[in-house]
């Protein structure tokens, strides 16, 4: 039961950080950015966890209501889909190119940058 608690209130904080950064749409020459930078963040969080949970030796609880419940909820993709469909269909195809790279390039980059800092923290505390 314990373990549906962790995901549920991971999904809600996650829910809402989503919200509250995505409710106001920013655009930078056309291209709707708050959805990239819910996904970087998120991508950046949890590949920091990913190292974190390994190098502490956190429970799979943890996991459930950080990397499963909070990013899972906080991240974007499916909203990052409806935005690049929407690109399309108003024949935006340089913006659909962009948003695609940036979205995958920035959130891939994202979760090595969030793994370094992770090893690099790790190995000055242990």
């Amino acid at each position: 039961m314990i373990e549906l608690v962790l995901l549920a209130v991971g999904a809600v904080v996650g829910a809402f950080l989503r919200y509250s950064l995505v409710s106001s749409p920013v655009t930078i020459v056309g291209l709707p950015v708050n959805v990239l930078i819910v996904n970087v963040i998120g991508s950046f969080l949890l590949g920091l966890f990913s190292v974190l949970a390994i190098a502490l030796n956190l429970d799979a609880k943890y996991t459930l209501l950080f990397a499963t419940g909070f990013c899972g909820s906080f991240t974007t993709m499916s909203s990052f889909a409806l935005e690049t469909s929407n690109l399309i269909d108003s024949n935006r195809f340089t913006l659909v190119l962009l948003n695609i790279l940036a979205n995958v390039g920035l959130s891939l980059s994202a979760v090595v940058g969030g793994r370094a800092l992770g090893d690099f923290a790790m190995e000055r505390i242990l």
